[in-house]
């Protein structure tokens, strides 16, 4: 018996879940399983059909991506149903023929088209982080300095014509606590100016 799998994301539109019945069926498949679930989701129908395949069946997936969520998982279905004498049959792969577990080629094919995969999709991910972190890197050095910071020159002189920290503060719209900072600075003795 041929027998379909797939798994839709669940922010994929009923469009996606329809496409893909229609992809098995068309292959001719008797039976279908579908997840509608997010990739770390747990695949109750994907355990179905390893509870409902018997010897000499053939489990169709319409791609990879459907069936599997890594390398390391595609191993373990590819496994799971070789234990029950069951083959494994990829529809749709680039440039390809549909592949399937029933030949030592077959075999070989996936697992190689399965490592490239999850190498890509790591690739991806390794190239979003450095992106997120050159952002966080950027921002950080674009910020504009702090108030008191830019009004440091103007501090230090009214300090040295003698004005009081609270009035130097008034005048120039900030925060005493800014003026002493920017004073303590100046002494590099962390108090206030003498």
């Amino acid at each position: 018996m041929l027998i379909g799998y797939g798994r839709v994301s669940t922010t994929n539109r009923e469009d996606d879940l329809e496409a893909l019945e229609q992809d098995l069926r068309a292959a001719g498949c008797e039976k279908l399983f579908i997840d509608k679930v997010s990739s770390v989701g747990r695949r109750r129908q994907l355990e179905a059909v390893f509870e409902s395949v018997r010897e000499g069946d053939i489990v169709a997936a319409t791609r990879l991506d459907r069936l599997a969520k890594s390398l390391a998982d595609l191993l373990t279905i590819v496994a799971r149903l070789e234990a029950k004498k069951v083959v494994l049959r990829v529809l749709t792969m680039p440039g390809c023929p549909p592949l399937d577990t029933g030949t030592a080629i077959g075999t070989l094919t996936l697992a190689v088209i399965g490592a490239v995969g999850e190498f890509e999709r790591e690739m991806m991910l390794e190239r979003q982080r450095e992106a997120t972190a050159k952002t966080r890197r950027e921002r950080k050095s674009k910020g504009r300095p702090p108030t008191a910071q830019r009004h440091a020159a103007e501090i230090k002189r009214l300090d040295n014509e003698g004005m009081k920290p609270s009035d130097i503060a008034t005048r120039l719209g900030i925060g005493r606590s800014s003026v002493y900072r920017v004073l303590a600075e100046e002494t590099g003795n962390g108090g206030v100016a003498a």
